[in-house]
């Protein structure tokens, strides 16, 4: 059964001055998930924000909180996530020695589990994981930083994904790199969420914010 098209704006290009109501604005604007990437400076070379952000917002949108925790070690800091108002945990399989385990806690969080691929991270590694996971993020450029330029072979990764996953209910999301001109190429090889930052968050306002994710959702119904 083919999964609805998702438009997960990433905050990480909203105005962090006032990011309470950047989130306000596109869920308005007709976001369907509000992505939140999370950035240690370790594992990916930024730093962005943590759990007590994320909860002093949760207030500003009732739409799924799809965290991606690009941290490590991140399992110490699952239960803080969670309690923050998280509704999709994600962890890197390159930053998770344990990743089962890591997806077992998640799920004991009453919460649904994601597990992300950087590009060159072959789509084998999640092979015997399958069945703990709601969710693949597969990303698109290589993580640290917003408003990168799309990697394309990794369309053909996502493909294999899909075929991975078979007809389990899991979804399969991109992030990087996600405009009009590339969301059919992910969502025609198998993609159904789409993470989009600096291409819905131009304009800045809701008006621009909202033509911004339509374009993109007409893009990607297309396929």
């Amino acid at each position: 059964m083919t999964r609805p098209v998702t438009i997960a704006p990433s905050i990480l290009s909203a105005d962090f001055g006032k990011l309470a109501d950047e989130i306000r604005s596109i869920d308005a604007a007709g976001a369907d998930w509000i992505h939140c990437d999370v950035m240690d400076g370790h594992f990916v070379p930024n730093i962005t924000f943590g759990a007590p952000v994320i909860k002093s917002v949760r207030g500003a949108s009732k739409k799924i909180f799809d965290v991606h925790l690009m941290i490590a070690p991140a399992d110490p800091y699952l239960a803080d996530f969670a309690a923050a108002g998280a509704d999709i945990i994600t962890v890197h399989a390159e930053a998770s020695p344990h990743l089962d385990r890591s997806l077992q806690a998640i799920r004991a969080l009453g919460k649904k589990a994601g597990v992300s691929l950087n590009p060159s991270t072959p789509e084998s590694v999640i092979e015997y994981v399958l069945d703990r996971l709601d969710l693949v993020l597969l990303m698109t450029v290589n993580p640290g930083f917003g408003g990168q330029s799309f990697i394309a072979p990794v369309v053909e990764k996502i493909r294999r994904v899909k075929a991975l996953v078979g007809s389990r209910p899991i979804d399969i999301e991109v992030d990087g790199g996600v405009t009009p001109e590339t969301a059919p190429l992910v969502v025609e090889a198998g993609a159904n969420v789409l993470v989009a930052g600096s291409a819905v968050f131009k304009g800045g306002s809701q008006e621009s914010y909202a033509k911004n994710i339509a374009a993109i959702r007409k893009a990607a119904e297309s396929a």
